[in-house]
């Protein structure tokens, strides 16, 4: 079998003849060469102080890969392109950054209006003052210098670009560097009385030490990569591509599907400006709801949403399917360009839709961004919506309520935290399934049920996480009503706020404890600041009390699950550590009534009260 990849080095030296022979290419989909001019001259230190810069990855090229992936040589490239043999998968910004540095194009740099230009301080960089000795010029003074051998040697300046100049320039360089202090010393014979001779001396050993400093660099200083084989299957680079993280950015799959679409006449990225705008699109605080939509798309055509799957979502392309026998066929999901268009389309209306439902007071109550309890949940419960919706009208309800079951045990059991992808896929069949077959009930409905009340929640403290969110998710669907108006105010007024004191806590080094979710509901701030005011439930509540009565008090504070018996440990007066304990404890069991019949018997918040109120009656 031959080897799919192949680790290997290369010398400096080679490396630069390769830049300058044009054998990388950059794919379209990579992003634009963008380091700064100062990030250039730290690669450069890097370099010649004999660091380790990092492994490229490459993919050993062939005509119609070079083709597929829209290739173009690097950033500045001004030479005759010749053998092309690497397409760069990993290290554009460190080769291009080599190249503009070694090879002085007479391009600007990215985003700047001059050219840069790279030089080391000889005398600097022997003495080992390295913060001194990279610099680099964008001046007219650093043109002349370039061109003016003689100030460079005064001046002790070697020019990074004569590494890039093929021949012996190197070697001459140095040679006449070290010639021109060997003449200075000569004529500062003639002076006795001057110190010249010592100091030309001084550079004399300074240009030798930096000569041999030179040749070993370029000779051995070693740059690792991997060499991807040119018969790698596409879907295979694909999945290792997006697990390459480069200087922290994590590169993008849909950078990656949207080069290999244009041969095919697509442009993903100018359909994706279109669908942008959306509103709910803008709702949601993520950078990656385009890869979203491409998510949805694979799952809704092939259960699957890894990246390697994605590029099966190309026009024309096959993919081997197993039969049960064992036996493998091929099929092409998306035949042609219109039926990805219609796709995609579908996927867009699919997402649009899934997110203004949670975001929905009476949906699933994720009122504002920040109160999702998962982003990444958003590819699977589109794509099961569209499933229910596609189901007969008489089916629709069942599915919608066994969507929500699994939803909601999802979030409790903090099920989206983990590997996304592929818990997706199987989610999405197993609920799939069960829409077809109520004896097909998804393993994750069963362990929510045993898991119900030891499922912490009083250590719920920062929001931001699942749980948190859904908690606060539930007091929305539970219609908490405003405490001063009676009201269910706008979804963008509310807030979540301390129902006992922040200072309160903190004075009695209640800790985090003081923050629990336990001890936090959906307020509008006008009434945090105008009938709360940092003030104990025990003096804000009997004002209310008096101003709209007992009854009408408990009816507000039962939306936001604080019951009768919460509600009489929040009057007690004194109110101690002791007290907000037991208040905890009793909001802790009404919150996981109301999680238990979001979820095992299906029941929303809302339907829950009307249900105790006909008890009552």
């Amino acid at each position: 079998m031959k080897d799919a990849q192949k680790p290997n080095h290369v010398s400096l030296t080679t490396l630069v003849n390769w830049l300058r022979e044009g054998r990388f290419v950059i794919p379209d989909f990579q992003r634009d060469f963008e380091w700064e001019p100062w990030d250039i001259s730290a690669l450069m230190s890097s370099i010649f102080r004999d660091y380790y810069i990092g492994s490229l990855l490459l993919w050993k090229g062939k005509e119609e890969n070079f083709k597929a992936l829209s290739c173009e040589p690097i950033y500045a490239f001004n030479g005759a392109v010749g053998k092309t043999d690497f397409i760069v998968l990993d290290g554009q910004q460190r080769l291009t950054a080599m190249y503009y540095a070694f090879m002085s194009p007479n391009a600007k740099a990215p985003r700047r209006a001059s050219r840069f230009r790279y030089f080391i301080r000889v005398d600097k960089f022997i003495e080992e003052a390295y913060d001194d000795a990279f610099t680099y010029d964008w001046t007219k003074r650093g043109e002349r210098l370039s061109n003016d051998p003689e100030r460079q040697y005064a001046e002790h300046m070697f020019p990074l670009s004569v590494i890039g100049k093929t021949g012996w320039a190197l070697f001459e360089w140095v040679n006449a560097y070290k010639k021109y202090w060997e003449e200075k010393a000569r004529l500062a014979q003639e002076r006795p009385e001057s110190d010249e001779e010592q100091s030309a001396h001084q550079n004399i050993e300074c240009a030798r030490r930096f000569g041999d400093h030179l040749k070993g660099i370029t000779e051995e200083y070693q740059i690792a990569y991997i060499e991807l084989d040119q018969d790698l299957q596409l879907d295979k680079v694909c999945d290792i591509f997006t697990q390459v993280n480069s200087r922290g950015v994590r590169l993008d799959v849909f950078d990656l599907i949207n080069a290999m679409l244009r041969p095919k006449g697509l442009q993903l990225r100018y359909m994706w400006r279109e669908a942008e705008p959306r509103p709910s699109f803008r709702f949601v605080n993520t950078d990656r709801m385009n890869v979203y939509i491409l998510q949805v798309m694979s799952i809704l055509r092939q259960a699957y949403c890894s990246p390697k799957y994605l590029y099966y979502l190309l026009p024309g392309q096959e993919r081997q399917v197993r039969e049960p026998d064992g036996t493998l066929r091929s099929e092409v999901l998306i035949p042609g360009k219109a039926e990805f268009e219609s796709l995609w389309t579908e996927a867009v209306a699919a997402l649009d839709k899934a997110i203004r439902l949670l975001s929905y007071p009476t949906g699933f109550g994720a009122i504002a961004s920040r109160f999702l309890p998962y982003v990444s949940i958003l590819p699977v419960f589109s794509a099961l919506q569209t499933e229910a919706g596609n189901l007969p009208d008489f089916s629709q309800p069942d599915a919608q309520r066994k969507i929500r079951q699994w939803y909601w045990a999802s979030v409790f059991l903090k099920r989206y935290s983990g590997s996304v992808e592929s818990t997706s896929a199987r989610d999405y069949q197993d609920v799939k399934a069960w829409f077809e077959d109520d004896s097909a009930e998804p393993g994750l409905i069963a362990e929510f049920r045993e898991q119900i009340r030891t499922i912490e929640l009083r250590t719920e403290t920062r929001s931001g996480t699942s749980v948190y969110n859904g908690i606060f998710n539930l007091l929305v669907l539970n219609g908490a009503r405003d405490w001063r108006t009676d009201t269910v105010p706008q979804h963008d007024e509310l807030d979540d706020h301390h129902i006992v004191p922040k200072s309160w806590g903190k004075e009695r080094n209640l800790g985090g404890q003081i923050d629990t979710i336990l001890n936090r509901t959906p307020l509008t701030g006008a009434t945090n600041r105008d009938v709360i005011r940092s003030q104990l439930p025990n003096v804000y509540l009997p004002l209310l009390i008096d101003e709209v009565g007992e009854s009408a008090v408990r009816d507000v504070l039962e939306t936001h699950f604080i019951s009768p018996l919460a509600l009489d440990i929040l009057l007690k007066d004194p109110f101690t550590p002791d007290d907000f304990d037991l208040f905890l404890a009793e909001r802790e069991r009404t919150i996981r009534d109301a999680i238990e019949d979001s979820v095992v018997k299906s029941r929303s918040p809302r339907l829950r009260a009307m249900d105790t109120q006909i008890e009552e009656v």
